[in-house]
């Protein structure tokens, strides 16, 4: 890491100026990071913390670039936790590609898929639409979950596809994916899991049906909303369910 240190020197030395006490606190930091674990000290990187939250968009890029290498390395288990929870708030585009590598690892798909939700653009959310065929078990339940709460209307059709998963659970976080997406495609997938859910899976459709209809009523499409409501007050519902349908019909202004 001296390298990087000397590099940094440098890159001051061409802006005009010797390093400040900064620059030299950020790269002992990133230098700590590399052999950084669980139980170590996390005083060690607070000059990374610091300029994460206090650095500006110039500073933040190169900063950015950094941690980035830092998931394409050799380093700890812990120390890639930690960048990804770093990208998360000053991620971009540029570091979409390294969490996307990490989306197949069983240890570090959770906190990737943590940052690629927090970070805007197409980008990252078409990482996690490419790797939802790619990965099974916890981490496609865990794909499929990010791309309900990024609610990508562009994965209503895979979702949909994965309410006739073989594993329910896999089925009933396809079907709550798609309430949080609440787009036409995802009622109407979500209409057909309804009438076909395992009974032990019954409620989760019924709330995720529930969620798309809010979803559309707020899009403006009311009457798409209204009739899943509608059909939520049926009597095979739960008495919660039939209650909250009514009520949001009442909300309404159409009981």
């Amino acid at each position: 890491m001296r390298g990087k240190e000397i590099e940094m020197a440098e890159a001051s030395e061409r802006a005009g100026g010797a390093p400040t006490v900064v620059d030299e606190a950020l790269g002992k930091a990133m230098e700590a990071l590399e052999s950084f674990d669980w139980g170590t000290d996390l005083a060690a990187l607070e000059a990374i913390d610091k300029a994460v939250f206090a650095s500006q968009p110039g500073e933040q890029k190169e900063l950015e670039t950094r941690l980035a290498a830092v998931l394409k390395s050799n380093a700890p288990r812990a120390a890639k936790d930690y960048v990804c929870r770093k990208l998360a708030w000053i991620g971009t585009a540029q570091s979409v590609p390294a969490l996307a590598a990490l989306l197949a690892d069983k240890d570090l798909a959770h906190m990737a898929r943590y940052a690629l939700e927090r970070i805007g653009g197409p980008e990252a959310v078409k990482v996690l639409r490419d790797a939802l065929p790619k990965v099974e078990g916890g981490m496609r339940i865990g794909v499929v979950n990010s791309l309900g709460a990024r609610r990508d209307v562009r994965s209503a059709s895979q979702l949909a596809a994965l309410l006739n998963a073989p594993a329910p659970e896999t089925a009933a976080a396809a079907a709550f994916a798609l309430g949080q997406i609440g787009s036409a495609e995802a009622a109407r997938a979500l209409a057909q899991y309804r009438k076909k859910a395992p009974k032990e899976y019954r409620l989760a459709a019924a709330d995720a049906c529930m969620e798309c209809a809010r979803r559309l009523l707020a899009q403006g499409n009311r009457e798409e909303a209204l009739a899943i409501f509608r059909d939520l007050c049926a009597e095979d519902q739960a008495e919660h369910v039939r209650l909250a349908a009514k009520h949001a019909l009442s909300a309404a202004g159409r009981v």
